[in-house]
């Protein structure tokens, strides 16, 4: 627990710049904070690594009330925008129904938006989750902000997919639940795991629904994506000594 709880003094992140990055096919802006004149030290920057599936919103979530951080999913951030109504929405439910990344410039659009909104709210500090998820995005990212960690979390292949099939959200409330109750035996090398299912209370009970990508087939995908694209971000990362 010490190590959550030590404190990092680099440079506090207050007023927004834009920087803008030329790429083959488009420009691709993110904002970025830079000195406060009034101090010299800020909030964790961390960022979550791991497979769709794996549970980094759940753990993001909870050291973001540890940390005093917010929590910025990527994922929530597509999915929001999805719910609205704009031409955006449109493009973005084919990608994701087809379990494919969303473009470096349309997440690089959402993200400084929330990190703007952030900001007029004093909020300092973040746990990204789900991005960086291209070796691009990364470079991008240690070139407008310092990381001080990277969490990377793992787990079999099968047990993802189990896992991943098995989420639920509340229309009402919002919060994610999971209804498999997992049990995979020790093979090939593989360690046993148990999961508990986390059924949600009885208020949310009769109001649970299926996130659209949460399919077979579509995890799959979402999942060999991750080993071609995102897993050469893991190494990035270790050889940055993150």
């Amino acid at each position: 627990m010490a190590a959550l709880t030590r404190q990092f003094f680099k440079p506090q992140y207050s007023s927004m710049f834009i920087r803008s990055l030329s790429t083959n096919t488009s420009t691709v802006s993110l904002i970025q904070s830079t000195g406060d004149p009034k101090g010299d030290s800020r909030s964790f920057q961390w960022v979550f690594l791991g497979c769709p599936g794996v549970g980094k919103g759940t753990y993001a979530s909870r050291l973001s009330d540890l940390l005093g951080v917010p929590h910025i999913a990527t994922g929530d951030l597509v999915r929001d925008e999805l719910s609205s109504s704009g031409l955006l929405s449109r493009q973005l439910d084919e990608v994701v129904n087809q379990g494919k990344l969303v473009s470096d410039e349309i997440i690089f659009n959402l993200l400084s938006k929330r990190l703007e909104a952030g900001e007029s709210r004093g909020e300092s500090g973040f746990i990204l989750d789900g991005f960086p998820r291209t070796i691009r995005q990364a470079e991008i990212l240690d070139d407008v902000t310092e990381i001080d960690l990277v969490v990377n979390l793992k787990l079999r292949e099968d047990v993802l997919i189990e896992k991943c099939l098995g989420r639920r959200i509340c229309s009402e409330c919002g919060k994610g639940f999971n209804v498999a109750s997992i049990d995979a035996k020790a093979e090939n090398g593989l360690p046993g795991m148990r999961m508990p299912p986390l059924l949600p209370p009885p208020q949310c009970a009769s109001k649970l629904i299926t996130r659209a990508d949460d399919t077979e087939p579509v995890v799959k995908e979402r999942l060999r994506v991750y080993k071609e694209k995102s897993e050469p971000v893991e190494d990035y990362y270790q050889s940055e000594g993150n």
